[in-house]
């Protein structure tokens, strides 16, 4: 029996993998990767390597063992249609007869058009009749922190959620709860909404920016509609843009809080505060 984690070299997956190697030894560990070049590492501590890629779906043939647990991390390749790039995983997994197969998912209230991928991705795990574990992370901190340069650059957070609030979490924190749900029992057929412990708006991590970095940093809420043509201009294309800007329009609705406690639980520890995070940024 392994734990497998497709997608292991990716910014989610490689916290999950260190994670497990805290828990169960190395052998037990699957890491499905494209390049086995990023998982160097990984093979010298004993994990498994297993080459795949969802857009070839040969290579997904005999991966998967009966009694597997399996983390699908979502695809991040929006043009390439995931749903079906998640198929074939499912289709693999099925075909094995693994004993779990969790997916990254997102908030059931999130109505936004980057929600479309995911709400197909868990109709075909369900329809499948494997045990499956939905795992719907909420936002990242990461997706602010680590997009600093412009916001310092030009001294305001630019945004189109208005007064509206995100409970995000670190990458780290939805590792935690993947680890916790491959390891762990019981966890057949359950779907978690994942966030953070506490709320913040975009006035607030202004505020938060300027103190931390002495500059005055400008809360700049704009309509959704100029948030895409800010990004389009910054060298995104139209389509990604587009669901960016609309992420923020479900902010501004309240569909990115996520207060069901469901992470922490898992975790078995608070969420890292969004505080912590910049901080670690700004000094990074």
């Amino acid at each position: 029996m392994s734990i497998v984690v497709t997608g292991a070299t990716g910014h989610l997956g490689r916290h999950v993998v260190e994670q497990l190697l805290e828990k169960v030894p190395a052998d037990q560990v699957t890491a499905v990767v494209r390049s086995p070049e990023k998982a160097a590492d990984f093979a010298e501590r004993g994990v498994k390597i297993a080459v795949a890629d969802y857009n070839t779906p040969e290579t997904f043939d005999g991966l998967f063992a009966a009694g597997d647990k399996v983390l699908l991390i979502s695809g991040n390749e929006f043009d390439k249609g995931r749903v079906g790039q998640h198929q074939i995983v499912i289709n693999s997994a099925k075909a094995a007869g693994v004993a779990l197969l969790a997916y990254t998912s997102a908030p059931g209230s999130l109505t936004a058009a980057l929600a479309d991928d995911h709400r197909g991705t868990e109709k075909a795990l369900v329809e499948s009749g494997l045990p499956y574990a939905l795992l719907r992370n909420g936002w990242y901190h990461e997706n602010y922190t680590e997009n600093l340069a412009p916001v310092l650059q030009y001294d305001a957070v630019t945004h189109a959620a208005g007064e509206g609030r995100v409970s995000s979490a670190s990458r780290a924190d939805y590792a935690a709860a993947a680890v916790a749900v491959l390891t762990g029992e019981g966890h057949e057929n359950k779907t978690y909404e994942l966030g953070g412990d506490t709320s913040w708006s975009f006035a607030e991590y202004a505020a938060e920016l300027s103190r931390q970095t002495g500059k005055e940093i400008a809360n700049n809420a704009v309509s959704v509609e100029a948030l895409g043509s800010i990004l389009t201009g910054a060298g995104l294309p139209e389509p990604l843009a587009a669901i960016l800007a609309g992420v923020d329009a479900s902010i501004e609705k309240g569909e990115l809080v996520v207060d069901s406690g469901d992470l922490s639980r898992l975790a078995g520890r608070p969420t890292t505060p969004f505080i912590d995070a910049i901080a670690a940024a700004v000094k990074g």
